[in-house]
């Protein structure tokens, strides 16, 4: 096992730049994920990590080694590819027991081996059978023991997951973090899925336009991030976004307005007719009546119209729309809420749940960490 560090890697195809300046240390025996929408460019540095892809710049570290000009078969790492790669004449053992092969090992050593990581993965009855008599999440799980088998000093994991039904990846993904807990083995998965990626990384790296966006630990992307990407992107539903004005004390949303929040007033220093983009996550918006026995706590600060109620068992969603204004929001009912296309909402917004982005850059600006 090993640490995996990239400094300051660009890999460029002709006039086209696929990552640009990627610069982070995966400490050894952790697990991070890269995450981004795709073309981002997530595939490109697993590649370049395991040889496949060749940096036009920077330098890349497995252990205390500098790698740029090692061959892949040389850097002792293990990749497992989105389609699983096996190879159809082989058998489920002969499968993962041919990198071991191809490195000389023992055959009294491999054969040990493979049945140890087998027995591991629950395919020990499976190794005389051939990939074509396989399930998906089968597959899968011998292609992951090929590269357990190897004891290679890191995991790359690309999109492994992807071709599972939805079932399967929910108990694969659970498999990979128990795997990953028992094993200690330095891994570096890259997935577009951000539940794939909050439930199991220890850190994640969102990245986007070849470019790392953010870095932390889940919890703390998901509650304070970099910029109005990431907080869009992490998230399930997505946060909300509204084009906000700020006039005469007041928010302005469409053709809507509520009163400002004085802690977001007094730490961005709002000037009159401000625009700026409010985000609010689904959860922190709540439906009430227009008016309430206790006043200003049921007071609503927009009106929506409902366009789609999704029934989702534990929860409801609901799609809304401001009137007279291009936004749609996403709104977490209770699961016994009722209601219909056309219905006429009131919303309050959790002010302490807020954020403000620059609605050029997109940074955060409010709350800052």
């Amino acid at each position: 096992m090993a640490n995996v560090r990239l400094e300051r890697i660009t890999r460029k195809f002709n006039n086209a730049t696929a990552v640009e300046n990627i610069t982070f240390e995966v400490p050894d025996g952790q697990f991070w994920v890269l995450v981004g929408p795709s073309g981002c460019g997530k595939s490109t540095i697993l590649r370049t990590i395991a040889g496949l892809e060749t940096a036009t710049s920077g330098n890349l570290y497995i252990g205390n080694q500098l790698v740029n000009d090692i061959p892949p078969r040389q850097r002792d790492v293990a990749m497992v590819f989105q389609n699983y790669a096996l190879y159809p004449h082989m058998t489920v053992a002969e499968n993962m027991a041919f990198g071991l092969r191809m490195r000389n090992v023992d055959s009294t050593q491999i054969q040990s081996r493979v049945e140890t990581v087998a027995r591991s993965l629950n395919i020990e009855h499976l190794l005389t059978r051939k990939p074509k008599q396989l399930s998906g999440g089968q597959q899968q799980r011998v292609a992951l023991g090929r590269a357990i088998a190897r004891e290679p000093k890191a995991f790359l994991l690309d999109e492994p997951l992807s071709n599972l039904d939805a079932q399967l990846r929910d108990d694969t993904r659970a498999e990979l973090k128990q795997l990953h807990h028992r094993l200690g083995i330095t891994t570096i998965y890259v997935t577009h899925d951000q539940v794939e990626a909050m439930t199991l990384a220890d850190q994640i790296v969102v990245l986007d336009q070849g470019r790392i966006q953010q870095i932390g630990d889940p919890q703390s992307i998901y509650a304070q991030p970099a910029n109005r990407m990431v907080a869009t992107f992490l998230g399930s539903p997505p946060m909300n976004i509204l084009k906000t004005v700020y006039s005469g004390s007041l928010f302005h949303v469409g053709n809507q307005s509520f009163p400002g929040f004085p802690a977001l007033e007094e730490k961005l220093q709002l000037k009159e007719g401000q625009g700026f983009d409010l985000g609010i996550r689904p959860e922190h918006i709540k439906i009430v009546q227009q008016t309430t026995s206790n006043g200003q706590e049921g007071t609503p600060h927009l009106v929506v119209e409902v366009k789609v109620v999704e029934p989702l068992g534990r929860e409801t969603l609901i799609r809304a729309a401001l009137p007279d204004a291009e936004m749609l929001l996403n709104i977490q009912a209770p699961a016994d809420w009722r209601g219909y296309p056309g219905d006429r909402l009131y919303l309050q917004l959790d002010f302490n749940q807020l954020f403000v982005f620059d609605p050029t850059t997109g940074d955060t600006l409010y709350p800052l960490k």
